[in-house]
C-alpha cells in the first residue's frame, strides 16, 4: 500500500485539517470499517499522536467520543529567503505558537544561516513554545534534491551545494526533517490555507529576489525527476539581455526580479527619468550623510564609510501609486515578461489557477493586470476561458505554512 493511502495517515491529516472529529464520523469520512478504525485510533493514541477531546454531539443514539491531534505536537517551519529568515513553531493543527522573522543574507553560507535557525528554534523552546519537536520543514531559495534533502547548485546560494541540510537539522533537533525549494513550500501553503485551498491543479509563481514556479498537479507538488521543475526564472526571454546569476544571458530573473527591479529603479533615479525615485534617492542620501556625521559614524581609521544607497520594490510601488510614469512602466514591463513565460506554461499544462506571490507581489494590481493581459492574450483560448490569475492570500506566510504542512506529513508518514 502506498503511504499516501495508509489509514493512519488519512486519519492524522483529517484531524490536522479539520480539527476534532468523532470516531463515528472518522469511520464515515474515511470509509473504514469500525474494527479497522478503532485499531488505528488506539495505536495512534498509544503513540502519543492523538488524544480524546470530550464527547461529540448526539446523532440520535449513543454519543461518540471526539478525538483530536495531541495538544503537545509541535512542528518547526522555516522559510529561508535570499535576505530573510522566517520561522514558525506550530501545534498539530499548524497554528503558530511562536514566530520569528529577521533579515539574513543567504550568501553568508549554510553554517552561519543554519546556526541562526537553530538558535531561534532553541529560543522558542526556552520561551516555552515546545518541549520537543516532532518534525522540521525548511524551504530554501534554490533547486533541491527532495530525495536527498540537499540544495543542488543553487545560483544565489554560494557554499550550499550538496550541503546536508536535512541531516544536520534532524540531528540537531532529534526529529525527522524535510527540505524543499521555497516556491514549492509556498505552493503547498497556498493549497493548504490560501486562495488555492480547493484547487488541485495550479501554478504558484514567486516573484521576489528570484523567480520560481510551484507546479501543483493532481493535488500534489510536481518536482520533476531531480527536483528542479518550475525553475522558470532561468528561461531565456531576451538573448541580448544581461548576464544572469546562473551564468546564462537574458533569463527572466535577470530582467525582472527584486535585484533587477532595484537595478533599473536606481538607474532611473540617478538619471532623473523618474522624479518620484529621484526624490526618494535624494532623501536616502541625505539621511545616510547625516548618519555618517553623527558620533560613531566614522570607520575604524577615522574615515567615513561610503553609504550604500538602494532603491527598493516598495519605492517603485509607492511611485506607481503616485502616478510616476517610469515606475508604472517598470512594473508593466516586468509583468509583460512574466506573462509571456506563463502564457507558454498555461498552453502546456492547462492549470485551473495561477497564484502570484513573493516579495514583488507588493507591486499589486498594476503587475497583476499586466500578467493577466499577456496570459489571456497569448495562451490558447480554451486554456484561459476560466483561468483566474490572482494574488496570494497568505502573502509572506505562504512559505512557513507550506513548510509546516511538509513537516507534519513527514512526521505522520513515520508514525
Amino acid at each position: 500500500m502506498h503511504v499516501a493511502d495508509a489509514p493512519h495517515l488519512r486519519v492524522l491529516r483529517l484531524l490536522r485539517d479539520e480539527g476534532p472529529v468523532s470516531r463515528a464520523e472518522l469511520g464515515d469520512r474515511l470509509e473504514l470499517t469500525r474494527p479497522r478504525l478503532l485499531a488505528e485510533v488506539e495505536r495512534l493514541v498509544a503513540a502519543g499522536l492523538i488524544a480524546e477531546a470530550g464527547m461529540a454531539a448526539s446523532r440520535g443514539g449513543r454519543r461518540s467520543t471526539l478525538v483530536e491531534l495531541h495538544p503537545r505536537l509541535r512542528f518547526a517551519a522555516v522559510d529561508l529567503g535570499a535576505s530573510s529568515i522566517d520561522i514558525e513553531v506550530t501545534n498539530g493543527r499548524l497554528e503558530p505558537v511562536a514566530t520569528y522573522r529577521e533579515p539574513a543574507d543567504i550568501r553568508s553560507g549554510p553554517r552561519q544561516i543554519l546556526l541562526r535557525v537553530n538558535e531561534l528554534l532553541h529560543k522558542a523552546r526556552t520561551d516555552g513554545a515546545y518541549d520537543r519537536l516532532d518534525a522540521v520543514g525548511i524551504g530554501v531559495p534554490g533547486p533541491v534534491s527532495f530525495r536527498d534533502g540537499v540544495p543542488v547548485s543553487p545560483p544565489i546560494m554560494p557554499g550550499w551545494d550538496r550541503y546536508p541540510v536535512r541531516e544536520l537539522l534532524a540531528r540537531e533537533h532529534g526529529c525527522p526533517a524535510v527540505v524543499d525549494n521555497d516556491v514549492n513550500i509556498m505552493a503547498i501553503g497556498e493549497r493548504h490555507g490560501g486562495v488555492a485551498h480547493s484547487v488541485d491543479d495550479f501554478l504558484f509563481v514567486k516573484i521576489g529576489t528570484g523567480i520560481g514556479c510551484g507546479i501543483h498537479l493532481g493535488g500534489t507538488v510536481y518536482r520533476g525527476v531531480d527536483g528542479c521543475a518550475g525553475d522558470i526564472g532561468h528561461i531565456q526571454v531576451d538573448p541580448n539581455g544581461p548576464v544572469c546569476s546562473c551564468g546564462n544571458t537574458g533569463c527572466l530573473e535577470a530582467l525582472f526580479s527584486g535585484f533587477a527591479l532595484a537595478r533599473e529603479a536606481l538607474a532611473a533615479a540617478r538619471s532623473g527619468e523618474s522624479p518620484a525615485l529621484a526624490d526618494r534617492l535624494a532623501a536616502y542620501q541625505a539621511a545616510a550623510n547625516q548618519a555618517a556625521e553623527e558620533p560613531g559614524g566614522a570607520g575604524p581609521d577615522g574615515d567615513r564609510p561610503e553609504p550604500v544607497i538602494t532603491i527598493t520594490a516598495r519605492d517603485v510601488a509607492d511611485g506607481a501609486a503616485e502616478g510616476d510614469v517610469t515606475c508604472i512602466r517598470l512594473i508593466r514591463e516586468g509583468g509583460r515578461r512574466v506573462g509571456g513565460v506563463l502564457a507558454t506554461l498555461v498552453s502546456f499544462s492547462n492549470p485551473s489557477m495561477i497564484v502570484i506571490g513573493g516579495g514583488l507581489a507588493l507591486l499589486g494590481h498594476v503587475l497583476l493586470a499586466e500578467i493577466r493581459s499577456v496570459v489571456y492574450r497569448r495562451s490558447l483560448p480554451l486554456a484561459t476561458g476560466n483561468l483566474p490569475v490572482v494574488l496570494s492570500e497568505l502573502g509572506s506566510r505562504a512559505g512557513v505554512t507550506g513548510a509546516a504542512v511538509l513537516a507534519s506529513d513527514t512526521a505522520f508518514e513515520q508514525a
